[in-house]
C-alpha cells in the first residue's frame, strides 16, 4: 500500500502546512489535475476489491406470508431490510438522495477531489472534523464493510475516524466505479443506508414512515427520507418534527437548484406539513397486531420447523441467521379464511379468559400442509394480567401464552384424546384382515386379559373397562361400535389384533409419544400389555391428531406436517424444502373401510347402510358435506376431543386445562368442541370440492364368509379347537345360559351359519335344562314344556343384548 502511504503523508503535510496551503490548492490547482493526481495515487483495480464489495451480501429481512401470498404474517430480521430493483426506486428518490449527499455524484469517479480539499480546508479551519467529503460511493463502501463485518474489531475499523480508513474508502471507490455504473451504485446505496427507526434501505423506510412502497413516494416524502441518512436520530420526524422539516426543505431547495425539481413543485413541497403513516415492522412471532395475534402459534410452529431444516445450515444458529438475514420470501400454508373461521368458531364456544384451552388444527390430506392453528389464547409472553394458575401458585397461562398448545412438543402439556384413539385399533384390525363386520357381544363391563394397575376398578388384577352407558352393550360390529363408541368392544378388538399393533399404527400416522407414554410405546412387551391405549390414555396434541386423521382421508398416505407452500431466496431461486414428504402406510381399502365406520359417529351414512347410533349425529349437517370422525373423552372428562375429516380437509380439537391437567373441562363441553371443529371444517369447503368418500370393497367390509361348525353340545375345549381349525377366533361369554344341553357343554354360539373367516365366535356355556312348570290349580292343566325355567336367561338376541 505504498500509494496510500504517500497520500497519507501528503495529507498530513497539508494539514501541518495550515490553511494557506490548503486554500491555495483548492483555489489555484485545476480540478482536472487534482482528480488526475488522486486517481494515480489511489486508483486500485476491481479485482483487488474484497468480495463483499463486488457482490455485497447485505442482510435482508425474510417475509412470511399466508397461503394467499399477500397477507403478511410477520418478518424476521437482524436488520429490517428488503432490497429493491432500480425500477422500483422512483426518480424523485434518486434525485433527492443525490441532492442531499453528493450533488456531484454523476461527475466524479468515486472520489470528489474538490470535495476532499474543500473538507480539508473546513476541518483545518475549525480545528476538528466539520466535513467528511464522502461521496455516495464511499458511503456505500463504508456501509458494506460495516454490515458484513463479523467482529467488533471489524465494525470499529469500518467507522473509525482516521486518515487510513478514508484512504481505503477512496481507493475502493475509484476501483468500484471502474466496473459498476452509477445507477447500480445508487441502487445499492439506497438498499443499504440506514434511515432510522429500525429501517434499513429505502423499501423498509418507505414502509416504516409512510406505509407505502418506494415507487409511490412523493417529492416531499423522498426529500424527508433522503434527509435522514446523514443523522437518523437528529432528523427523526417522529421525535424531532421541526428539525426533520428543516432538513427536508433544505434538500427540496437543493433539488430545485440542481434542476431536479421545478421551483413551483419545490415551493409546494416545502409548504406541505410532514404527514406520517407509521407502520412498525413485525419482527418474529410476538409482534402480531391485536386481532391477529392468535396467528403467532402457527408462526411459532413455522419457526421451529425452519430451525430443523438442514437446507438452511448445519446448526440451529446458522439456520436462524439465514432466516434473519437471508431475504427469503416465505409463503406459508396458513389459509387466512380457515384460520379466521376457526378463531371465530372457538370464540363462540369459549372465551380467552377461561383456564380451559380449546385448540383446533387443520391439515390438508395428501400434502400435510397445515391450514390453520387456532386456540382461545393470545400469543404473547406478557403474563402480567393473566388469571390465577389452577394447578398451583402464581399466574396461569390465560389469556397470554407462547406455549405451543396446538402443536404440542416437549415444552407443552399433552392432552388425552380419549376415544379418538379407537381409530388406531380399528385400522390395525382392518390391516390384519378383520372385516368391518367383525362382531362381538360387547358387555357393559369387560374383563380383559391385560394387567391393570391396582385399584378398585380392576377385576382380579385385570383391566376391566366399562361403557359410558349400559345402552352401548350388545352385539356390535365395527360400524356401530365405532359410532356408539363402545369401550368394551374396542378393548376386545385390541386383544384380537394386539395392543402393540394399535400403538404401532398410531406411530405410523404420526402420533408422537413423550415421557412415560414413550417408554411404554417404545417397549414391545409393555406396549403389548397397554390395554387402555385404545381408549386414548396417551397424551397428544390437536396437530398430531389432525394429521393422523388426514392420513385416513388421504386413503393411507401419511405426510409430515408442513407449514409452507413455497420458499424463494433473495435472488428469486426456489428453495427445495416446501414439497410434501409423504409415504403410504396402509392400503387404500383399509382407509376406506375405517372411513365408512367413522361416518357413523357424525350422522353420515355408511356405504352399506350399517350405521346404527352415533355420539355426534348432527355434525354432518353442520359441515354440509360428507364427513367422518370420532369423539373422545378422557376417563374423568378432564379433556374433550373431536377429530374429523371431509374428503379435502382434516381437523382435530382438544379442550383441557394446560395448567392443571386433572381439572376437568366436563362432559357437557363435548358439544362445544364438536361444534368448533365442525365449523372449522365447514370453512374449508374449498378443499377438494365435489369429491366424496370412496366405498371400501365388500370383502374388506364383510370378509370371506365360511361355514361356522355346529359345536353345540360339545365341551368348551372341543368346540374351541374345532372352530379354530375352521379359521375362527373364539371367546366364551361370561354368563351361562339355560339350554337343553348338559351343564358345562356349549349351549349356543354366535354367529351361526356362516361368518367372515378370522372373525370371533362367541360360545355360551349351558347351565342345563329347566324342569317343566307345575300345573296351575285354577285350570288343572300343565303349561307347555319349554326346557327352560321361568326367570332364567334365554339365549335370544334380545335377552343377550346383541
Amino acid at each position: 500500500m505504498k500509494s496510500r502511504s504517500k497520500l497519507s503523508k501528503a495529507l498530513t503535510l497539508l494539514m501541518v502546512g495550515g490553511i494557506a496551503a490548503a486554500v491555495f490548492t483548492v483555489v489555484v490547482l485545476p480540478a482536472a489535475l487534482v482528480a488526475g493526481l488522486a486517481t494515480q495515487v489511489l486508483g486500485g483495480e476491481f479485482n483487488d476489491l474484497p468480495g463483499t464489495l463486488k457482490n455485497p451480501p447485505t442482510p435482508q429481512s425474510s417475509y412470511v406470508y399466508a397461503s394467499d401470498g399477500k397477507t403478511l404474517i410477520t418478518s424476521f430480521y437482524d436488520q429490517n431490510r428488503r432490497d429493491v430493483t432500480l425500477d422500483e426506486i422512483p426518480q424523485v428518490m434518486r434525485d433527492a438522495i443525490v441532492s442531499a449527499e453528493d450533488n456531484r455524484f454523476y461527475e466524479h469517479h468515486g472520489v470528489d477531489a474538490k470535495g476532499v480539499l474543500r473538507a480539508l480546508v473546513s476541518n483545518v479551519t475549525s480545528g476538528g472534523v466539520a466535513q467528511g467529503a464522502s461521496t455516495l460511493t464511499m458511503q456505500y463502501i463504508r456501509n458494506v464493510l460495516l454490515y458484513t463485518a463479523d467482529s467488533k474489531e471489524g465494525r470499529n475499523a469500518a467507522t473509525e475516524v482516521t486518515t487510513d480508513r478514508k484512504i481505503k474508502e477512496m481507493s475502493y471507490a475509484l476501483a468500484l466505479e471502474k466496473e459498476i455504473d452509477k445507477n447500480e451504485i445508487l441502487r445499492r446505496y439506497l438498499n443499504i443506508a440506514y434511515f432510522g427507526n429500525g429501517a434499513y434501505g429505502v423499501y423498509s423506510a418507505s414502509q416504516a414512515y409512510f406505509s407505502k412502497e418506494p415507487k409511490d413516494l412523493t417529492i416531499e416524502q423522498a426529500a424527508l427520507l433522503a434527509g435522514l441518512v446523514q443523522a437518523p436520530g437528529d432528523y427523526d420526524p417522529v421525535k424531532n418534527k421541526d428539525a426533520a422539516a428543516d432538513r427536508r426543505n433544505w434538500i427540496l431547495k437543493k433539488m430545485v437548484e440542481l434542476k431536479y425539481a421545478d421551483p413551483a413543485a419545490g415551493a409546494a413541497a416545502q409548504a406541505s406539513p410532514i404527514a406520517l403513516k407509521l407502520k412498525p415492522a413485525p419482527d418474529d412471532c410476538l409482534s402480531r397486531g391485536e386481532g391477529s395475534n392468535g396467528w403467532g402459534f402457527f408462526c411459532g410452529y413455522f419457526k421451529k420447523w425452519w430451525l430443523d431444516q438442514p437446507a438452511f445450515g448445519a446448526t440451529v444458529q446458522e439456520r436462524e441467521a439465514k432466516l434473519q438475514r437471508g431475504g427469503y420470501t416465505i409463503v406459508t400454508s396458513l389459509d387466512p379464511a380457515v384460520q379466521k373461521a376457526s378463531e371465530q368458531a372457538i370464540a363462540e364456544q369459549i372465551k380467552k379468559d377461561s383456564p380451559f384451552a380449546l385448540g383446533v388444527a387443520t391439515v390438508e390430506p395428501g400434502t400435510g400442509r397445515i391450514r390453520s392453528m387456532a386456540v382461545n389464547r393470545n400469543y404473547s409472553n406478557d403474563a402480567s394480567k393473566n388469571g390465577k394458575n389452577t394447578g398451583g401458585p402464581g399466574q396461569g397461562s390465560y389469556p397470554n401464552t407462547t406455549v405451543p398448545l396446538i402443536a404440542g412438543g416437549d415444552a407443552a402439556p399433552g392432552f388425552q384424546a380419549g376415544s379418538t384413539f379407537k381409530m388406531f385399533t380399528m385400522l390395525a384390525a382392518l390391516e390384519a384382515g378383520m372385516p368391518l363386520n367383525t362382531t362381538f357381544d360387547a358387555p357393559n363391563k369387560y374383563k380383559s386379559k391385560y394387567p391393570a394397575a391396582p385399584g378398585p376398578a380392576t377385576c382380579e388384577g385385570k383391566y376391566c373397562p366399562s361403557n359410558a352407558a349400559p345402552s352401548m352393550a350388545g352385539r356390535r360390529a365395527m360400524w356401530d361400535a365405532f359410532g356408539r363408541s363402545v369401550n368394551t368392544y374396542f378393548v376386545w378388538l385390541e386383544e384380537q389384533v394386539g395392543a402393540d399393533k394399535a400403538v404401532e399404527m398410531a406411530k405410523k400416522l404420526g402420533i408422537t409419544f413423550r415421557g412415560d407414554d414413550k417408554k411404554i410405546a417404545d417397549n414391545q412387551e409393555a406396549a403389548s400389555n397397554w390395554g387402555a391405549f385404545t381408549l386414548g390414555v396417551a397424551t397428544t396434541s390437536p396437530l398430531d391428531l389432525a394429521n393422523a386423521y388426514a392420513t385416513i382421508a388421504a386413503e393411507g398416505t401419511y405426510c409430515k406436517p408442513l407449514p409452507v407452500n413455497s420458499i424463494t431466496d433473495a435472488g428469486g431461486a426456489v428453495v427445495d424444502v416446501a414439497e410434501p414428504q409423504c409415504k403410504r402406510v396402509f392400503e387404500p381399502d383399509v382407509a376406506r373401510a375405517a372411513t365408512d365406520a367413522a361416518r357413523c359417529t357424525v350422522g353420515d351414512k355408511s356405504a352399506f347402510g350399517r350405521c346404527d347410533g352415533s355420539t355426534a349425529g348432527g355434525l354432518r349437517n353442520v359441515v354440509g358435506r360428507s364427513l367422518a370422525g370420532k369423539t373422545g373423552s378422557s376417563e374423568r372428562n378432564e379433556t374433550e376431543s373431536f377429530a374429523g375429516f371431509t374428503p379435502g380437509l382434516a381437523a382435530a380439537g382438544i379442550a383441557g386445562d394446560p395448567d392443571s391437567p386433572r381439572n376437568a373441562v366436563g362432559a357437557a363441553f363435548a358439544d362445544n368442541v364438536n361444534m368448533a371443529v365442525a365449523k372449522t371444517l365447514k370453512a374449508g369447503a374449498g378443499y377438494a370440492p365435489g369429491k366424496d368418500f370412496v366405498a371400501p370393497d365388500r370383502k374388506v367390509a364383510f370378509g370371506t364368509e365360511v361355514r361356522v361348525p355346529d359345536v353345540r353340545g360339545r365341551s368348551v375345549d372341543e368346540a374351541t379347537a374345532e372352530l379354530r381349525r375352521a379359521g375362527f377366533s373364539v371367546t366364551v361369554a361370561p354368563n351361562r345360559i339355560s339350554s337343553e344341553y348338559v351343564a358345562g357343554q356349549v349351549g349356543d354360539v354366535y354367529p351361526t351359519g356362516s361368518a367372515p373367516k378370522g372373525s370371533t365366535i362367541t360360545l355360551y356355556v349351558s347351565e342345563g335344562p329347566v324342569p317343566p312348570v307345575e300345573p296351575t290349580p285354577s285350570t288343572g292343566t300343565s303349561a307347555e314344556p319349554t326346557g327352560r325355567p321361568t326367570g332364567r336367561p334365554v339365549p335370544t338376541p334380545t335377552r343377550r343384548r346383541f
